[in-house]
């Protein structure tokens, strides 16, 4: 691989700043849009009175953006260009997202409603590979325009990293003369639940537990009866959109159905190496945001009448940091551009390892980097008038989300161990 950024990409870095500047920027700036991301954060966001739910005010601003993200042509950069996009490669995608990263949090990238200005939109390229012609035609225009969202419901109260136990399940039933499936069942943080149209339901139709056949993905509508949204998980970074649903009796026609009956976890892991190569590369950036903060106060707070940054105990440890950011980089980098080269059967047998590799350390970088910026800023540090706590709040769930880190370390050693997939 050729390790310098391509000049195209390099070129397009340059078209986004540009974009940031003209329009995302004034867009933050306007009437006290600023609460959103200076100290006020969290409470801004926040409808603590509604369950801590986002503000309403805080998700019309986020689509505004993405709005004008879209209108630009950057919001769908990385999908086909039959459906808008400009094919934007792995690589690109890693590039562009640790770019937007280190700037800090803004309008142009937050990540805690994982909003950028060029969007990661995997239920598209679902409905791409596994949907009929008719879910393709009803489904993929009205998500481009934000006229459905699809919350993702996998986990399970008492079941997470192995979907294979899951409890819900799914009896066939005719109701009305019509084939269909009648689902019973609870699952727990579905994500964005408050605004979607759609819950992507996974359920078993047949099969043994501990077996990944006989799951079934299903599209149900919001309004479906027996369908039931309870309480909002407060979570370590406010505010919250991760209910538990509750499934009673929830009748689906078998025209529902994503993909093939019984083969519902294919659509689950579809987009899974993509997801984790671009979580790190969000983590890289914003662990770079964090070392350069951390330099740049440090060579300008004086303590005991000389620089903070003379001292060895400020250097050294953002040393190690720094180190560690250039050799992941270099791996998602490279692992990126590998994934470009080969078909997606080939990335889960050839690079499945890697991607874990690049995500729980690229993850678990950003956690690090921010708390070391918070003990080199001291008392500030710690304050909501610097991002580092935000940052830390934020990448300590991407150490659970997308396969916790110890489901990624797992991974790494079946392909070391030669207990899967092949060196």
């Amino acid at each position: 691989m050729d390790y310098t950024i391509p000049q195209e990409i390099s070129d397009y870095l340059e078209e986004l700043d540009h974009f940031i500047e003209k329009q995302i920027k004034p867009l933050e700036a306007q009437n006290d849009n600023r609460k959103f991301f200076d100290h006020r954060r969290e409470y801004a966001r926040t409808d603590w009175e509604n369950q801590g739910l986002p503000h309403p005010e805080w998700e019309e601003l986020l689509k505004e953006a993405r709005k004008l993200a879209q209108d630009a042509g950057h919001f769908s950069f990385g999908l086909p260009r039959e459906f808008g996009g400009q094919d934007g490669s792995n690589l690109a995608m890693a590039i562009i997202r640790e770019h937007l990263a280190s700037k800090g949090i803004g309008l142009h990238n937050d990540l805690q409603n994982e909003h950028s200005i060029v969007g990661n939109i995997p239920q598209v390229l679902m409905f791409r590979d596994f949907g009929t012609e008719a879910q393709k035609q009803h489904f993929i225009p009205k998500m481009l325009q934000e006229e459905v969202l699809i919350s993702f419901g996998l986990t399970e109260p008492e079941h997470g990293s192995d979907a294979t136990w899951m409890k819900t399940s799914a009896i066939p039933q005719t109701h009305n003369g019509e084939q269909g499936w009648c689902i019973n069942g609870e699952k727990m943080w579905i994500t964005g639940a408050n605004i979607a149209t759609h819950v992507f339901v996974f359920a078993r139709t047949s099969g043994e537990n501990g077996k990944a056949r006989g799951v079934t993905c299903f599209i149900m509508p919001r309004e479906s009866e027996g369908y039931e949204i309870g309480e909002y998980l407060w979570t370590f970074n406010m505010p919250t959109d991760h209910p538990r649903i509750t499934l009673t009796d929830v009748w689906l026609p078998h025209t529902s159905i994503l993909g093939e009956e019984g083969k519902g976890l294919a659509v689950a892991q579809h987009f899974v190496h993509e997801n984790r190569i671009r979580q790190a590369a969000s983590s890289l950036g914003t662990a770079r945001y964090c070392i350069q903060e951390s330099v740049n106060y440090a060579k300008g707070r004086q303590v005991f009448g000389k620089p903070l940054s003379s001292n060895q105990g400020i250097q050294f440890p953002l040393v190690e940091l720094q180190t560690e950011y250039e050799m992941i980089k270099s791996l998602v980098f490279q692992t990126a551009w590998h994934m470009d080269q080969m078909s997606k059967v080939e990335v889960a047998l050839k690079l499945s390892d890697k991607v874990a590799m690049c995500n729980y350390r690229a993850n678990r970088l950003a956690c690090d980097a921010a708390d070391r910026a918070i003990q080199v800023h001291g008392g500030i540090g710690y304050s909501r008038h610097k991002q580092f706590e935000h940052h830390y709040r934020h990448h300590r769930r991407y150490r659970i989300t997308e396969g916790s880190e110890e489901i990624q370390i797992r991974k790494i050693a079946g392909h070391l161990f030669g207990f899967i997939g092949s060196l």
